[in-house]
């Protein structure tokens, strides 16, 4: 091979390293030294400016839009609040109009910045959907046209931007834009955004993690392990390391001080097979499984139902991540033959913006009646019975609102009738 430069003031040939043919110097040798001449910088550099926006949309539907008329002047209907751009955004729909001196003649539709800000500056478009199937929407927008003024900026929360005098309301009442007492709102925010780039010199791919697949594989392999549960008739065999870096309830069970160091078998009580089998899997692999492939079959019913399982088994072991993509799950799929039982597990497992859905969903009114029709509602009243008082609380809230636009579907999943009265399967 080729000579190699020498270093002024690094190792001599002579030295041990060099005749070990060590390919890098220590870090403490400095080269070139400090007494070197630094390269001058060039002579020109450039930079730029970038503003965009960031876009996020909105459908609102408003249902009952004759019972809402009467509401009164200045009083509106709000959508759930939605992020775009880091800010939280809401439609307002005043069925009576917004201002006084219009005698309720026309409706009113605003976007609002619902969360703090101050000089907030973003475009915005409002679509009432003609719901004929012609196309014929009704389009108010910032986008696609030149703005005189520039953006529209919000000074700060509960700024507004919309149309007092959106649509003559003898006129929306005979369109097309109104179908089956329904409204439909797209509401589009584009929050302007500014960022200073410099050149790139380099472009350097890297790779995402595959860490979890190694792991997993272990599960998969089934090669060196060390420690097997029995679960409800069935054997799992598994890894004491993984399983305690996962897990700090495993960890103490594994190598806390009262462990056993001869132990190779646990016994795992009040579990099925099938939830210790997807806990493993998350354990090893990072993710959820697939419900079908576990259990056979494949209903929006039988995953809400291991879901469940899963949340108790979650907490029961401390896996955090796991928890909460259950009560993602769980918060997703509500529906009226699970919601009791969902609530009561969420109370008892301390999933609170869970219990909050769920006590919204059994609040309704289109719902209430036929939750405490089902099993689940018997059973939520003997394990949780403090909840009653809450759900009390959150009907009153709806009654005092009842104009609000409704949040929930009263679907019933696949797997159980209307009053979920259906033996569950084993999972």
């Amino acid at each position: 091979m080729g000579a190699g430069r020498a270093c002024r003031g690094g190792p001599s040939s002579s030295s041990p390293a060099a005749a070990a043919g060590r390919p890098f110097p220590p870090i403490a040798a400095s080269c070139p030294s400090s007494s070197a001449a630094v390269p001058a910088a060039p002579a020109e550099t450039a930079s730029t400016s970038v503003t965009k926006t960031v876009n996020g949309s909105h459908h609102f539907k408003i249902a009952g839009y004759n019972l809402a008329k009467g509401i009164g002047v200045g009083k509106y209907i709000a959508s759930e609040p939605f992020t775009v751009g880091g800010y939280e955004w809401a439609i307002y729909f005043y069925p009576d109009g917004k201002s006084p001196e219009d005698g309720a003649a026309y409706v009113s539709l605003f976007i609002a910045l619902a969360s703090e800000g101050t000089d907030v500056r973003a475009l915005f478009e409002l679509t009432l959907v003609d719901q004929s199937g012609k196309g014929q929407d009704k389009v108010h927008t910032h986008f696609g046209r030149s703005l005189e003024g520039g953006p529209y900026t919000l000074k700060y929360r509960g700024s507004m931007w919309g149309y007092k005098r959106f649509f003559k309301r003898s006129a929306l009442e005979s369109s097309d834009y109104l179908k089956d007492d329904c409204l439909l709102v797209n509401c589009t925010v584009g929050v302007v955004q500014s960022h200073t780039e410099g050149p790139k010199i380099y472009t350097i791919p890297v790779p995402p993690s595959n860490m979890s697949k190694h792991i997993g594989q272990l599960l998969t392999d089934g090669k060196r392990t060390d420690i097997t549960f029995e679960v409800d008739g069935e054997v799992f065999p598994a890894h004491k390391v993984v399983l305690a870096a996962r897990s700090p309830v495993f960890r103490a069970q594994l190598f806390g001080p009262m462990k056993d160091k001869n132990m190779k078998r646990i016994a795992i009580e009040d579990m099925e097979a099938s939830v210790f089998k997807a806990l493993l899997h998350f354990m090893y692999w990072d993710e959820l499984p697939d419900i079908e492939e576990l259990t056979g079959l494949n209903t929006t019913w039988v995953s809400t139902l291991m879901a469940q399982h899963l949340l108790a088994a979650a907490d029961r072991y401390a896996l955090e991540r796991l928890k909460l993509l259950c009560e993602l799950k769980l918060c997703e799929d509500v529906a009226i033959n699970t919601v009791a039982n969902t609530l009561a597990l969420a109370e008892q497992h301390h999933c609170y913006q869970l219990k909050t859905v769920c006590l919204r969903f059994v609040a309704l009114p289109e719902n209430l009646k036929a939750v405490m029709q089902t099993d689940g509602f018997d059973y939520l009243q003997q394990s949780c019975p403090s909840l009653l008082t809450e759900l009390l609380e959150y009907v009153a809230k709806v009654g005092e609102h009842s104009v609000s636009p409704c949040l929930y579907s009263n679907e019933v999943l696949d797997g159980g009738d209307a009053n979920g009265r259906r033996v569950k399967p084993r999972i």
